[in-house]
């Protein structure tokens, strides 16, 4: 897996810009934006996932989990220019968490350690206390841990 994402990246030119591997089948905007502990890098070989962080970071925690087809953004598009973005707020993502397939972080949200997000749920406001179950469009604590 690794090496058809090195083929992918510095051969044929998908996500180029990035010191890591990823999935061809994903899109990091700014890899120097995306941080994460150097063993967790395997996250990134999921396919579908959208890692959109042009001017703000985005932070994952070590021993996080980001399953298939995940959305993490740090901006909104602008309602007046839709060419142009938003200024960036960073989103930040404690330690051992679980990101379920489909689901989406919107900006300047903060995940506490080991929050889990169920599948499709949208993450519009922060949890930062963790350990505890989110779920839902807008995702909502639905218990702790």
């Amino acid at each position: 897996m690794v090496l058809r994402a090195i083929l992918f990246q510095k051969i044929l030119g998908f996500n180029r810009a990035c010191r890591f591997p990823v999935s061809h089948q994903s899109v990091v905007s700014n890899g120097k934006n995306l941080l994460f502990d150097p063993d967790d890098f395997n996250n990134l070989w999921h396919f579908g996932c959208y890692f959109q962080n042009f001017d703000a970071t985005i932070q994952i925690g070590k021993g996080t989990y980001i399953a298939p087809n995940v959305g993490i953004i740090t901006a909104d598009h602008d309602l007046e220019d839709l060419d142009a973005h938003q200024p960036g707020k960073p989103v930040v993502i404690g330690e051992k968490c679980w990101i379920g397939m489909n689901a989406v972080i919107l900006p300047g949200v903060v995940l506490g350690d080991r929050t889990v997000v169920g599948a499709g749920a949208v993450v519009t406001k922060s949890f930062p206390e963790g350990r505890c179950v989110l779920g839902g469009v807008p995702a909502r604590k639905i218990r702790d841990l």
